[in-house]
């Protein structure tokens, strides 16, 4: 009985690494460091460019510093299965975790983000760093509908 306890405990809805952020000093130079470490950039704009660790799966998030001190600089992601999304923010409180908003939207549901194709929940560790559960989401729904909760995209793709 307690060696069946202890291990439903340990059981856990994160299967990788999604993404993780940094601050850079110079971007060009820091891409073509990973990019000699075998990643590969999947896009870039001004002071910001993403790099895939594992093409489709879980990528790298680079800002230069003029940008300011951005809070992705202390961000990581973990990546769990969408089956698990809708039980994410009790899987936080089962373990004395606290979920935190996202933006206006306080942590009632996991948040989906239609135009990125993904819902997340977001908490933190004891240091203060942001952390997400974060799921890819079917394509269904139009890219251009904006950030909503969980209960109210299943409503959006229902109706399709």
């Amino acid at each position: 009985m307690f060696q069946e306890k202890h291990q439903r405990e340990r059981e856990t809805v994160i299967k990788g690494l999604y993404e993780v952020h940094f601050q850079v000093e110079q971007l060009d130079r820091t891409i073509a460091f990973y990019e000699k470490l075998g990643l590969t950039l999947a896009w870039k704009m001004e002071g910001i460019a993403f790099m895939w660790i594992e093409p489709e799966r879980s990528w790298l998030g680079l800002w230069e510093k003029p940008r300011g001190n951005h809070v992705f600089a202390k961000h990581l992601a973990f990546r769990v299965d969408f089956e698990d999304m809708p039980g994410a923010i009790d899987w936080l409180k089962t373990r004395g975790i606290q979920p935190e908003g996202d933006g206006k939207f306080e942590p009632i549901e996991p948040v989906v983000r239609p135009d990125q194709r993904n819902a997340s929940v977001y908490f933190s560790d004891p240091d203060g760093h942001r952390l997400e559960l974060i799921c890819p989401v079917p394509g269904d729904a139009p890219k251009e509908l904006p950030k909503m909760y969980w209960s109210e995209w299943q409503r959006h793709r229902s109706s399709l």
